[in-house]
C-alpha cells in the first residue's frame, strides 16, 4: 500500500512535481519556494502579532487570560486520549 500525504499518493506527488518542473524550469523552483516560505513566515508573524495584541489588550482591561491556557490544556488532553484510542485503528489500514 502506498503512503498517503494529505490524501495524495506518492505517484500523484511525483506527477505534480514533474509538471511544476516542466512549467517553471529547475532554475525557478528554489526562488518560488523561497518566496512561498517568506509569505508563510509573514502570515505566521502577523498571526502572532494579532494574538499578542489581543492578549495584551485583555490583560490591560483586567480580563483573566489563564482560562484560555486551561482550555488549551483540556483540548490537548482530549486529543492525546483520542490519539491513544484511535492509534491501533489507524495503523490497521
Amino acid at each position: 500500500m502506498s503512503h498517503l500525504f494529505l490524501f495524495i499518493s506518492m505517484q500523484e506527488i511525483f506527477i505534480i512535481g514533474l509538471i511544476v518542473v516542466m512549467l517553471f524550469g529547475a532554475d525557478k523552483i528554489p526562488e518560488i519556494a523561497r518566496t512561498l516560505g517568506k509569505g508563510m513566515r509573514q502570515v505566521k508573524d502577523a498571526t502572532n502579532d494579532i494574538k499578542r495584541e489581543i492578549n495584551e489588550s485583555a490583560k490591560d482591561q483586567g480580563i483573566d487570560t489563564s482560562i484560555v491556557e486551561d482550555i488549551n490544556k483540556e483540548i490537548n488532553q482530549i486529543k492525546d486520549g483520542i490519539d491513544d484510542f484511535t492509534g491501533p485503528i489507524k495503523r490497521s489500514r
